[in-house]
Parts: C-alpha cells; structure tokens; sequence
C-alpha cells in the first residue's frame, strides 16, 4: 500500500504538470468571477463568495485535490463599472503540488438597449506554484522490503536533482465579454493570455512551454415558473450550457437549474473530449443575504473502474449576495435591472 500511494503521488505531479489545466468548480454559477472576469458587478451591491472543493476522496488515503475560492465584488453604477478581487487555491496530492492564485479584476457596462447591455472585464493577477519536494518518493527510494525508508526510519538517497527553485511567481492576464437582455446571456473569456509559465523542473518544452490559454463559453437563459409575492422569491428554471477548452483538454457542461422560493437545486452533465466525465447533483438553500450549496460529482470515466473508485467529488459554496436586502430589493424595482442572472446569485 505505502508504494502504491507513494508511485501515485509521483503520477500525480507529473500529471498537473504536464496537463496544465485550472481547476474549474461544478458549481460555476456560484463562483462567477473563476468564470469570466466580465461578471465583476453584476449585482447592485456587494457580493461575496466562498467555495470548497473536495475530489477524488478514495485515492490516495484522501482527496486528490482540494480546491478552495474566496471573491468580492462591488458595483459602481455612477461609473457604469464592477470591481472585484478573488483568490483561488489548488492543493494537489494532499499538499505536495500547490497553487494560489490572486487577482484584480474590472468589469465595465455598455447600455445598447432599455433591456440589453454588454460588459467587458479585465483580470490582472499572479500565480505561486510551490512544490514540497521532500516529501515525494521516487521509484529509486522504494526497497522490495522495507518501502521508502531503512529499518531506522531514514528516507533511502535518490538520485533524481533537487530543483534549485521550489516556489515560484508569475504574472497572469485575462478578458472576457458578457452580452446579457430579457432572460438570455451568453459570455466568452479567454485566460492565461501571457501563458505564464508555471513549472519548476526544465525538462522538456512542454513543461516550459507555459499555461495554455483557457477559452471558456458560456449561454443560458431564465423562465419564469410562478411568481412571487412578499413571503416567496418568485421560481424558475435555468438551462445552461458551459464549454471549456485548454490546450488539449476540453469539456462541455449542460444542465438546469432551479429555484423555487428559498430553495434551489439542479442537474448536469458534464463530457470531456474523449468521453463522460460525471454527472452533477445539486441542492441548496437561500436565507436573506445568504445562499448555501451542496454538490456532489458522480464520476462516469473510466477512473471510477479502478479499485474501490474515486468516490467522486464534494463542492460546497457560500454567497453573501447585498443585493437580497429589503432595502436594495425595492431599488431593484425602481431600476433597469436585468434578472437573467438570478442563478448566479
């Protein structure tokens, strides 16, 4: 067991290097600004919001990544604009590979119609990749007998090169559009522009090649179910669909989402390239100011046939949408407010 943990860790950190994707959450609709920088100040007030993802639970004696999200976002409507700022976390192999991500964004508004409106959004940011060396094994450290360490308990010698640079920071560029009128959007974005390059070890181009460009689409839109009154939030469904393409890997999402009153849930599938990936349950709960959601992902590749399975993926998510105040409820009603974006609220 401790050398197939061990030679998984390995694959592991191989595998995030070479791949180079982002971690994308399933519930795209409660982290917006992962999604598209354009979505800064969306809403009329601020907006804050928090996920936790949790993936693969049964490889590796725990989850094979841990992803986490904070973001903050303020509209200006005197300036027709949206400033937010956000920070994302990648923890791959419990702790061995990680990332952080923080970044500045600005979104600004053109009125085109009564009902219709485009925004465009610029992300300037910065990435650290760190890499805890000392606690990876190589296959030259593993004894037949003993595992990874001598009868003392001291780790056997490898012959693989310590790199010189364990942590390193680099600078990151994104844009993004979002045209939205009546109950439609649909928005496109484009990450990773500069390519930063983001490894450690120089040992072939494509590691040193950088961070593929992240092309992101996105559409949906938003019908009325039943209407509200001063107890219950009026219901609907919204349809979406989210296509992903980075370098070689590429997925699509399409789904709905419901919400009814105080409570919300929804459905998904999303497909990889080369086949299905997982299908998508949600549930959730609006109160006030706040919204919580669950989530969880059923993996439907070929990764699920492996001994005991993935065990899938957990997400979490946490808004503190201002907007929902009694107060700036009856602004909304007295303003050209757009409500196609309830979903992501």
């Amino acid at each position: 067991m401790r050398r197939q943990i061990s030679l998984f860790i390995l694959i592991l950190f191989w595998t995030q290097s070479l791949q180079a994707q982002d971690p994308v959450f399933s519930q795209f609709y409660a982290a917006p600004l992962q999604l598209n920088p354009a979505f800064a100040g969306t809403t009329l007030a601020p907006r804050v919001t928090a996920n936790y993802r949790s993936q693969w639970l049964n490889w590796a004696g725990g989850a094979a990544y841990s992803t986490y999200a904070v973001s903050y976002e303020q509209s200006v409507e005197g300036l027709n604009s949206g400033f937010g700022f956000t920070v994302m976390g990648d923890d791959s192999g419990q702790g061995i590979y990680q990332s952080t991500r923080a970044s500045a964004i600005y979104g600004y508004q053109v009125r085109m119609t009564e009902e219709a409106a485009i925004k465009f959004g610029l992300e300037l940011g910065m990435i650290q990749t760190t890499l805890d060396w000392d606690r990876l094994i190589f296959v030259d450290q593993l004894d037949p007998i003993n595992g990874s360490r001598d009868p003392a308990g001291n780790p056997y010698e490898s012959a693989e090169n310590r790199p010189d640079n364990l942590n390193k920071v680099v600078a990151d560029v994104a844009v993004g559009a979002l045209i939205y009128g009546g109950p439609a959007y649909f928005g496109i974005s484009a990450k990773h522009l500069n390519s930063p390059d983001q490894s450690l070890l120089e040992i072939n181009q494509n590691l040193s090649a950088g961070l593929p460009v992240r092309l992101t689409i996105q559409g949906g839109a938003e019908f009325p179910l039943k209407g509200g009154n001063k107890r219950w939030s009026p219901s609907f469904i919204s349809p979406n669909l989210l296509y992903i393409k980075q370098g070689d890997f590429g997925q699509i999402t399409g789904g709905a989402y419901v919400g009814m009153g105080n409570l919300f849930w929804g459905g998904w599938y999303r497909h990889g390239f080369a086949n299905g990936d997982a299908a998508i349950a949600l549930v959730g709960v609006k109160e006030g100011v706040f919204r919580f959601g669950y989530s969880f992902d059923m993996t439907l590749s070929g990764l699920n046939n492996a001994r005991g399975g993935t065990g899938g993926s957990h997400e979490i998510s946490l808004t503190i949408n201002f907007d929902d105040s009694k107060a700036l409820q009856r602004k909304r009603k007295r303003s050209r407010y757009n409500d196609c974006f309830k979903m992501f609220k």
